[in-house]
């Protein structure tokens, strides 16, 4: 049994959820707009100011989905209010970030600087040198976003040098010990 799935979405002020005939969901609110196909396999319905959520079978496939669609309708609507974000930091030599109108420019110890253009509905801001913040209201593209920013030099065991999240913890490993 889904007990995540079992759990109704509350609308708060604000915000106006709308669900078609084909299981769209679109939520608006004091950020934005998203919008979501959720799965046949689960009814959705609005009741008073929440999403209730539930499913006409109970294998696991409409279970999964089941979770699924209330999680994802949650994020939208956390996502149109609050927001998301990414807070990332930059550890090595001569590794800094810049920002240049709507472009990312990163110096991470390669021959030239690593130029990335912001997605549409994400925005960065560098506060310091070595600290970059990824903005928006789309979890999947935010944390998309930062993973691939990561991906240029994805933090190493040894000297911890890379571009890590700030809650990440690196476990750090010994070197080579000498005779």
């Amino acid at each position: 049994m889904s007990r995540i799935g079992n759990r109704p979405v509350a609308i708060p002020a604000g915000v106006e959820v709308t669900v078609d005939a084909n299981n769209v969901v679109t939520v608006k609110g004091p950020k934005g707009e998203l919008q979501e196909q959720v799965s046949k396999l689960v009814n959705v319905e609005i009741r008073e100011n929440e999403v209730v959520f539930t499913r006409d079978a109970d294998s696991r496939e409409y279970r999964a989905q089941h979770g699924l669609a209330r999680t994802l309708v949650n994020n939208m609507v956390v996502g149109v209010t609050q927001g998301y974000e990414k807070k990332m930091q930059l550890i090595g030599v001569g590794y800094k970030a810049e920002k240049k109108g709507n472009l990312l420019v990163l110096n991470l110890g390669y021959s030239h600087p690593v130029e990335l253009e912001d997605p549409a509905g994400i925005t960065t801001e560098v506060p310091s040198a070595t600290e970059v913040v990824v903005k928006g209201i789309d979890k999947a593209l935010v944390g998309n976003y930062a993973a691939n920013i990561r991906a240029w030099r994805a933090p190493e065991p040894y000297k911890g040098k890379g571009i890590k999240y700030v809650d990440e913890v690196i476990r750090r490993k010994e070197g080579k010990t000498g005779k």
